[in-house]
């Protein structure tokens, strides 16, 4: 570890954290045998002190990681710091009253102006929007493929709900779950809307600088907006330090950066994705069975199997990073790596 991750977290060896070293080090061959493909590094931090850092390719410490949807756990701390300093009146704000000038929109319905906030924090927009279903009119790869990803979202129809399909009446947190990045895309732009300042100047300015955090690299949308949905490059440590930061409720280092109330709200469950996992304002909520033991976990979480993982119960976090976009259920893989080595260094 080099000076300076020493001064920023402090040091404990893994044994002094209740961690078994030899369920690290075991890891640590596997990953190096290449049992886990393209993982490029692992952290653990516990109780904001760092005990395990390993790189896993030539870059090292000092790479931008691109963790893709991880970015949109990010977008969520914007939200919320825009509701602490009032910037937005609240998760309840109607999305299409931030765009009057793009009206009138594709697909008119008035259930589009009760779409809120909250909707596309959590996933449950009545916008025909999913990103797993390759025929969805809102999958993002349709988007990608056009100039205007703002308007795009905007003129979305409404979704169905076939018979097999729950409404969200029926659903768990009356909400029903799809996976839409043009929501979170779609927060870029309401954002300066509310801020009246770029997004990736927000970000510095209020999350970035008082974590630190200088070395980063967004990607922009063919408007010149910050892609709020997807891409920011951030090195290990880094997002380290931004699950550590909702680990303590919002402060880093003694330093209030977001508010106590916005975190517990952003990792409470708010609508239901499966009987495992339950999701946030763009945390995933997942439970892992182990040995007649469950591990909680709230996570930042992006294609590939890319992770930032809090343990509120242990007060750890995790960050995995990887490269395996091109692998077969990836997410599989990294969740093997926490079940198999992390959690059980617990024991």
């Amino acid at each position: 570890m080099s000076p300076m991750a020493a001064e920023e977290w402090g040091y404990a060896k893994p044994s002094d954290a209740g961690l078994n070293p030899r369920s690290l080090e075991a890891m640590d061959a596997a990953v190096r045998k290449g049992d886990f493909k393209q993982v490029t590094s692992i952290l653990i931090a516990s109780d904001g002190k760092l005990v395990y850092e390993a790189y896993y390719d030539a870059e090292g410490e000092a790479a931008l990681r691109n963790t893709r949807s991880v970015t949109k756990s990010v977008t969520d701390m914007l939200v919320g710091i825009a509701i602490d300093k009032g910037s937005l009146s609240g998760v309840e704000a109607p999305v299409f009253d931030f765009f009057p000038e793009r009206q009138p929109v594709r697909h008119p319905d008035p259930r589009k102006a009760k779409i809120t906030i909250e909707d596309l924090l959590s996933m449950s927009s009545l916008l025909e929007c999913d990103d797993q279903n390759q025929y969805s009119r809102g999958n993002e790869e349709s988007m990608y493929l056009i100039e205007d990803w703002t308007q795009f979202a905007l003129d979305l129809p409404i979704k169905g709900f076939p018979a097999w399909t729950p409404k969200p009446k029926d659903s768990p947190y009356g909400r029903s779950f799809s996976y839409c990045t043009a929501g979170p895309t779609l927060m870029g732009p309401l954002l300066e809307k509310a801020t009246g300042e770029k997004v990736d100047h927000f970000a510095q300015r209020t999350l970035f600088n008082p974590l630190g955090i200088s070395k980063l690299q967004w990607q922009y949308t063919p408007a010149g907006t910050a892609m709020t949905g997807g891409g920011l490059a951030l090195r290990s440590r880094d997002l380290l330090k931004l699950g550590q930061l909702y680990l303590d409720g919002g402060v880093w280092q003694g330093k209030r950066v977001i508010s106590e109330q916005w975190v517990r709200q952003s990792t409470a469950p708010h609508v239901r994705v499966d009987d495992t996992t339950d999701y946030g304002y763009w945390w995933w909520i997942k439970s892992y069975p182990l040995e007649g033991k469950t591990y909680r976990t709230v996570m930042m979480q992006g294609s590939g199997g890319n992770k930032v993982v809090i343990m509120p119960e242990q007060r750890v976090v995790a960050v995995i990073t990887t490269t395996n976009f091109q692998v077969r259920s990836p997410h599989a893989i990294t969740d093997k790596l926490l079940t198999d080595y992390v959690f059980k260094a617990f024991k």
